[in-house]
């Protein structure tokens, strides 16, 4: 890599905007109403929401290390109406069901937008939608597809491009079509959570951070400094679940990679397009995700190394090389024109990710435990409903309030079977990943318009379908 290439640091997020002051660590044993466990954008917003509902509640959030250090701060920076599992929620519970659920996610991208507003934290918010392109013959037949399959949850004012009309917005090479919602939005996700973080504070919430819990159990939180007992106990996690005692094989801490260019000059920008600052994806079964940023990057992340033996998570986001170039060459394959410019930072972070590849949020009535997470990578917003969620449920069980439109959405309370112990957790990651790829370039080479069976057989051992 050229001289001033920074690997982890956290990640480009916090090299941008700065690492924070770490609050104080808890002093001893403690009492609260609530506790929440973890510092990220779930944790943050429930907090947020609970104090704003009832002032009064006595909330302590506890984080192992400073808020905002797992995905909430590694982010690819993309605020949008995607959630995992909504599918299979339909199967389960009903096609309306999943339609209200798709209806709270479409609102929930504006509702973080209205918060940012009114708590003055200058995220550097672009709602420009989300466009996901198709490159391959294979690729455009499953961007018909999906588009026609989020029409029918309820998104009529989703549109579909064509290569000239794609072209128009961002200049992808080899794009022949394109999604594009209008429930996206790009934002830098550090300034996100740190101005997330100040407004709980404000709020009266007690953070402690440097503060790892060691073990969630009914009624407490237990860290190496003292125990906070409360009666209702929210772990909220996400891709660092499997380090807390008993929570091993609940959800599987999957890695995903970002690097970040150098700043773009004037005539690459001309050369890519991209005005309308949309958060990009595309429908390659390995995906990509990028944002054009506030000046003048892009970040761009894919998986890189999926899975850590054990559940094991990262050094600060230290990444491989060979994923930094990997993902260098997805950026160049996308823009050839950018072929010279140069990688400044890489990072890598894990994500939460359930057996059935379902997000859920749930409140056992019997012991005040709650959790919400598995958003499998779409978490930005998601964490958001979940935190209004929890909130609901909190104040439904304590008589502070009734049933509402959340606490009845389909992944509330959603049960999920534990993952496979290892090695075959290991084996079984490494395979669907590498199949996965296969799959990708096997659409490249024989320009079938049928999704590749590798990709159908990755799925099914996945659990995904």
């Amino acid at each position: 890599m050229s001289s001033g290439f920074v690997n982890g640091g956290v990640s480009f997020w916090y090299a941008d905007d700065g690492l924070p002051a770490v609050r104080e660590p808890l002093a001893g044993d403690g009492t609260a109403d609530v506790v929440i466990v973890g510092g990220g954008y779930t944790g943050l917003w429930t907090a947020y929401y609970l104090k704003k509902a009832a002032p009064d509640l006595r909330v302590t959030l506890l984080e192992q290390r400073f808020c905002g250090y797992g995905a909430s701060g590694r982010n690819g920076g993309w605020l949008y109406n995607g959630i995992a599992g909504r599918d299979r929620y339909a199967a389960l519970h009903g096609h309306e069901a999943a339609v209200r659920l798709q209806r709270a996610m479409n609102d929930t991208v504006a509702e973080v937008v209205r918060v940012t507003e009114e708590e003055g934290i200058d995220a550097d918010v672009v709602a420009g939608g989300v466009l996901e392109v198709a490159r391959t013959p294979a690729q455009l037949a499953r961007l018909k597809d999906f588009h026609a399959h989020e029409l029918s949850y309820g998104e009529r004012d989703r549109e579909l491009y064509g290569a000239r009309e794609t072209a128009e917005r961002v200049r992808v090479a080899g794009a022949v079509g394109s999604t594009w919602t209008p429930h996206g939005a790009r934002v830098h996700p550090v300034k996100l959570v740190k101005g997330l973080a100040a407004a709980v504070e404000a709020l009266g919430v007690r953070v402690h951070e440097s503060t790892p819990v060691t073990e969630v159990l009914a009624g407490r939180a237990v860290t190496p400094y003292g125990t906070v007992r409360a009666p209702y106990v929210l772990r909220c996690t996400e891709g660092f679940t499997a380090a807390l005692k008993g929570e091993k094989r609940t959800w599987l801490p999957m890695n995903s990679s970002m690097i970040a260019t150098e700043p773009l000059s004037a005539g690459q920008w001309a050369a890519v397009g991209w005005e309308g600052r949309e958060a990009l994806g595309d429908m390659a079964h390995a995906y990509m995700y990028a944002q054009r940023t506030a000046d003048g990057r892009i970040a761009l992340g894919g998986r890189g190394v999926p899975y850590r033996f054990g559940s094991r998570t990262d050094n600060d986001g230290r990444t491989q090389r060979e994923t930094v170039a990997a993902l260098r060459e997805i950026l160049v394959g996308f823009f050839p024109a950018l072929a010279g410019v140069r990688v400044a930072h890489a990072w890598s972070g894990v994500l939460g990710v359930p057996r059935d590849w379902c997000a859920t949020v749930t409140l056992d009535r019997g012991s005040g435990l709650g959790w919400a997470g598995g958003y499998v990578g779409s978490g930005v917003a998601t964490a958001n409903l979940a935190g209004r969620t929890l909130r609901d449920l909190v104040l439904l069980d304590s008589g502070r309030g009734g049933n509402t439109g959340l606490t009845v959405l389909p992944w509330v309370g959603h049960k999920v079977r534990r993952w496979e112990p290892e090695p075959l957790r290991w084996l079984g990651v490494q395979g669907m990943y590498a199949t996965y790829r296969a799959a990708d370039r096997r659409e490249s080479a024989s320009h079938s318009a049928g999704s590749s069976r590798l990709a159908r057989l990755a799925d099914r051992v996945a659990g995904r379908h």
